[in-house]
């Protein structure tokens, strides 16, 4: 496995890549380059995503890089964890072939002035609690997505808006680049895997998997015939006040899956999403609901 610091090494490592695969001329997907951009604190969902490109790409590069620009004044950038060396071991042992690791100075270098903005689908939800967020996810995959060049990426469903965002960013500027967007990986009780439950405390731990519960009873609702968004919305609302009172509801929205906007009368998918700010971390999660299924 290569280890990377460097966009120079970055590129060099990649097109010795290109010219093995083209030699090969595999037609099955081994003559692709996967990619898949992380903050690092690696667990069974980054190691999931990492294992489909895997299977999918004959190269597979994982970045490690805790993004300062998607992060809000009051974040936790500075004690986002940073296992580095754990990280590093797990992506070998998945089989990993390229690990690009650089520093701040190194993506954004003095003089750097350019921003990669979406609008429309980054305006609602997390945009709304976070402001500035996409700008920085967007120009940071951006600039990973021309460094490396690979021809697919992935990303994970629990993040639903920032993979809908980085989709309309790659259609819009026609970004030679492929996304996939893989299931949610759960806990054992259903929490999803986020690299920030390692904040919370037992009882806060213990509560947070009534994000799960929340969004499985607006599914229920949804298979049941309840049609409006308002009254999913309320009974979430009701569930999480009820069963995880050390939380403050950032947010609870029915929404189009596509265009993120929300949804009065539900006819057709919908995508339930929802933040909640326990003291310790902010955990997001979401639910897709196919009505026809």
């Amino acid at each position: 496995m290569i280890k990377a610091t460097t966009i120079e090494q970055v590129r060099e490592a990649i097109s010795q890549a290109r010219e093995k695969l083209r030699q090969t001329n595999q037609q099955d997907g081994s003559n692709l380059i996967g990619f898949v951009p992380t903050m690092g604190a690696l667990h069974a969902g980054h190691f999931s995503l990492i294992d489909t490109a895997r299977r999918e790409c004959g190269f597979v590069v994982v970045s490690i890089f805790v993004n300062p620009t998607q992060f809000g004044p009051n974040e936790d950038y500075e004690r986002y964890p940073r296992p580095l060396e754990q990280d590093l071991a797990g992506c070998e042992s998945h089989g990993v072939d390229l690990v690009f690791v650089p520093t701040v100075e190194q993506m954004y270098p003095a003089g750097f002035s350019t921003t990669v903005r979406v609008s429309g689908v980054t305006e609602m939800m997390e945009g709304q609690f976070r402001p500035g967020h996409f700008d920085g996810v967007c120009t940071v995959v951006a600039k990973l997505f021309s460094i490396v060049g690979a021809d697919v990426a992935y990303f994970g469903a629990k993040d639903y808006q920032q993979a809908v965002v980085i989709k309309r960013m790659v259609a819009d500027l026609n970004l030679p680049i492929r996304i996939v967007v893989c299931p949610t990986v759960r806990e054992k009780d259903g929490l999803a895997m986020s690299s920030r439950n390692t904040y919370l405390n037992k009882h806060e731990r213990a509560q947070a998997v009534s994000l799960y519960e929340s969004l499985q009873l607006a599914e229920q609702l949804i298979r049941n015939g309840q049609r409006n968004a308002k009254e999913i919305i309320r009974a979430v609302r009701r569930h999480l006040a009820e069963h995880a009172p050390l939380g403050k509801i950032d947010y609870v929205a029915v929404v189009d899956p596509e265009s993120l906007q929300p949804v009065d009368e539900i006819k057709d998918d919908v995508v339930v999403a929802l933040a909640v700010r326990f003291p310790s971390a902010r955990l997001i999660d979401n639910i897709r609901v196919d009505v026809k299924s």
